[in-house]
Order: C-alpha cells, then sequence, then structure tokens
C-alpha cells in the first residue's frame, strides 16, 4: 500500500505540480518580457500548453542568425544561452509561452518555455527557425500542436518586431534523430517526400509522439507570412 501511496504521489507531481509550476514561471516571464518592452501586459500569459522534448540537445549553443528581406525589421539578434527572448502566440490552441536560447530540459524545457535550437535561423531570419517544446509535464506547451491545420497562425515577437508565420505542413511521426526536418530548408531524412525543396524563411514545431512518450517526434512546418516593427 505505501509503495502504492509513492507511485500516486510521483504520478501526481509530474502529471500536475511540474505544469503547474512551470506554467507560472513561464507566465511570469512572458509578463517581464512585455513590461522590458514596455507592453500592456496581458490578463492572461499562459494558457493551455503543449510539448515534448526534441532530438538531442546539441553540444554547441551558438544560434545561427538569418537577414530579413527588403526593408522589413531585421531578424532577431542572438539571444544568451536559456536567455527568454521572444514570444510564442499559436491561437489555435491557446498557447502563449516564452521562447528561450536551447533546449536544454533543466534550463528551458522543464521552465515551460519553447526552445530554439542553436544553430537554425532566429525569428525573422531566412531559413529555418526551429523551436522545441514539451508535450507533456513541465507545462506541455506542445501537448496540442497536433490540432494545427494549415492556415493557422503562428506569430513571435521580439524586443524590435512582431513575425508571422502560416502553418504549411505536418509530419505526423518521425524519428528523434531525424536532423532534416530542422535544416534551412526543412526536409525530412526519414520520410523525403515530406517538407520543403526551396530556401525560405520557415518555422519548424517538434515535440515528442505519442503523448507520454519519447518514441518519435510530430513537427509541424510554416512559412513567414508577414513582419511588422514595434
Amino acid at each position: 500500500m505505501t509503495l502504492g501511496v509513492v507511485l500516486l504521489l510521483l504520478v501526481a507531481h509530474q502529471l500536475w505540480w511540474t505544469n503547474r509550476q512551470a506554467r507560472a514561471e513561464a507566465a511570469d516571464t512572458v509578463h517581464a518580457l512585455q513590461r522590458d518592452w514596455g507592453e500592456p501586459e496581458e490578463a492572461e500569459a499562459s494558457a493551455p500548453p503543449a510539448s515534448a522534448s526534441a532530438s538531442q540537445e546539441p553540444a554547441d549553443d551558438s544560434p545561427a542568425v538569418g537577414a530579413a528581406d527588403g526593408d522589413a525589421p531585421a531578424a532577431a539578434s542572438a539571444p544568451r544561452r536559456s536567455q527568454a527572448y521572444a514570444v510564442i502566440r499559436i491561437p489555435r490552441i491557446g498557447l502563449t509561452a516564452p521562447v528561450a536560447q536551447g533546449i536544454s530540459k533543466h534550463g528551458v524545457l522543464d521552465k515551460g518555455y519553447v526552445g530554439h535550437y542553436p544553430g537554425t535561423a532566429q525569428p525573422g531570419g531566412a531559413g529555418n527557425f526551429a523551436l522545441a517544446g514539451h508535450r507533456n509535464t513541465h507545462g506541455e506547451p506542445f501537448r496540442h500542436i497536433n490540432r494545427l491545420r494549415s492556415g493557422d497562425r503562428i506569430t513571435v515577437e521580439t524586443r524590435d518586431a512582431v513575425y508571422t508565420y502560416t502553418v504549411d505542413k505536418t509530419l505526423a511521426r518521425t524519428q528523434p534523430g531525424d536532423s532534416g526536418v530542422i535544416a534551412t530548408v526543412p526536409r525530412s531524412n526519414v520520410k523525403p517526400y515530406v517538407g520543403y525543396r526551396v530556401a525560405g524563411s520557415y518555422v519548424t514545431l517538434t515535440t515528442c509522439t505519442p503523448e507520454f512518450t519519447s518514441r518519435y517526434r510530430l513537427v509541424v512546418w510554416g512559412k513567414l507570412t508577414d513582419v511588422r516593427g514595434r
């Protein structure tokens, strides 16, 4: 009986307490960014989340920065490791969450943040702005990205601009080591008929699938469709 109680407490900690803590921290971080940017704060900064670890964390945390086209605001500059520097919003799934540099569990993902893959483009940059998030526990910001459909909006706000991406493609399942999905021109190495063939400005969302496992990865892609300076 004692063992059963201990197991129930562990499950409650993982499925309830880690979500509560991470969502609160993520919401506080969103408010702090908005204050720093001189914006009015929203009443509710964090909504039903959805996430999961993406593939393994790279050894190097130095990002590659893309350049914006024409006279639009430049792409976001390179942040420090584990620094929260942007806010992602996905209306379809009610998500508002901070974006931080890197995909380490302790420093980024377990805080309920969405992590930016080092070496991929920054928001608004040419190339692939690739992100990871937990699907279950620790705020689970990417839990419901499987509900996203072509045409749904993903906005990424930084100090200087708001970048809007439009969902374009989904890869329901691939291997954790499928690095092609976060390549500059994203295209699955496992299922090469899924993805893109030409350069552009893309966003990639990655999380674990099925729920409560880390066996495979779920991928959602979108294209940059609007840039607005602040």
